[in-house]
């Protein structure tokens, strides 16, 4: 038989119990698990992105994200406009995101005037240095990391195949923004190359959409024998109307991006831009573990890619020389 002490010994035990239940449930349901935000700044629209938006959340995929799960992207593009990514950027701004992953070198400005403390990753640059984002490749420095496209060094090899399927190519016209900072050092690259060739450049600065139009009767009274479009945000966002213009004037043109060639575009030769996205989803985690962008070393491209529109050459009256078309990665018939 129980003593009166017990009972009351067990009935204080019991409320203690309780007592500690009560207060430790609410406090745990009350804190969740935060969430990583991630801001995707680009001045395209998704359906221009669509490949790139995939390789993107392919990355996260293959290092355990869900999105919506365990990490939230807040996607924002301007629509072929640049001039609404500032706005767009510092909405990011706003919500305070984690880490801000951008499409290009004038999406990049943008986000860097509008932070120095949100990490940033470049999904692609041309030449982050000469662009002032980093201060070397190796140690960048402040709040920028990501991936060079290191276009200088491809323009020398994409007029290399131009003159292989125009072997009598004098006369060549370059479309490029004098507005994107890499362009001097892009065309500096190029002269070496074109001496060696035997290829006289046209340069024709294409500043905004109204410009293309104009650039191509430039090219058509120079006599223009060929098209190369450098990379830069206004020649990619009108992908398809320079890739139409050239079919239109008959002229054998090579590209940064398989994209234009997918749009009707004769020849691209340049880094695998999908890998270098799914690249940047390593850069997010390692900022999400704790790692600093001015210790993230900026990461040079390891594939390169060429791809020839069959159709196109067909439709301007080339033929691709045998040995030129079995170095090609893809063919489009």
């Amino acid at each position: 038989m129980q003593t009166r002490r017990t009972i009351k010994t067990k009935c204080f035990l019991s409320l203690f119990a309780v007592s500690i239940v009560g207060f430790s449930s609410p406090a745990d349901a009350q804190q969740p698990t935060k969430i990583p935000r991630i801001g995707y700044l680009s001045g395209s629209s998704p359906s221009a992105m669509s490949v790139r938006i995939g390789a993107f959340r392919q990355g996260l995929r293959e290092l355990g994200y869900v999105e919506g799960k365990n990490i939230l992207i807040e996607w924002r593009f301007g629509e072929g406009r640049v001039d609404r990514v500032p706005a767009l950027a510092a909405d990011l701004m706003r919500l305070k995101v984690d880490v801000i992953v951008t499409a290009g070198p004038e999406i990049t400005r943008a986000a860097k005037k509008a932070t120095s403390t949100i990490p940033i990753v470049m999904a692609l640059d041309t030449d982050p240095v000469a662009n002032g984002f980093i201060a070397s490749l190796a140690r960048p420095g402040g709040n920028i990391t990501g991936l060079s496209t290191l276009a200088p060094e491809i323009t020398g090899k994409q007029l290399e195949l131009l003159k292989e399927i125009v072997p009598k190519l004098s006369r060549v016209v370059v479309l490029g923004s004098s507005s994107v900072r890499s362009y001097e050092g892009v065309s500096k690259e190029m002269e070496p190359a074109a001496d060696a060739l035997k290829v006289r450049l046209q340069y024709l600065d294409v500043l905004g959409p109204e410009d293309i139009e104009t650039a191509f009767r430039e090219a058509h009274k120079g006599r223009a024998e060929a098209v190369l479009a450098l990379q830069g945000f206004v020649l990619s966002s009108q992908a398809k109307q320079i890739a139409e213009l050239a079919v239109k004037g008959r002229l054998p043109s090579m590209y940064y991006r398989r994209d234009y060639v997918e749009n009707g575009g004769l020849m691209s030769y340049g880094v695998i831009q999908s890998d270098l996205d799914r690249r940047a989803a390593t850069y997010v985690d390692k900022i999400l573990k704790g790692a600093k962008p001015a210790d993230l070393p900026v990461e040079q491209p390891t594939k390169f890619e060429l791809v020839i529109n069959l159709k196109t050459a067909k439709q301007i009256g080339l033929t691709i020389p045998p040995n030129v078309l079995a170095r090609a990665d893809r063919v489009i018939r």
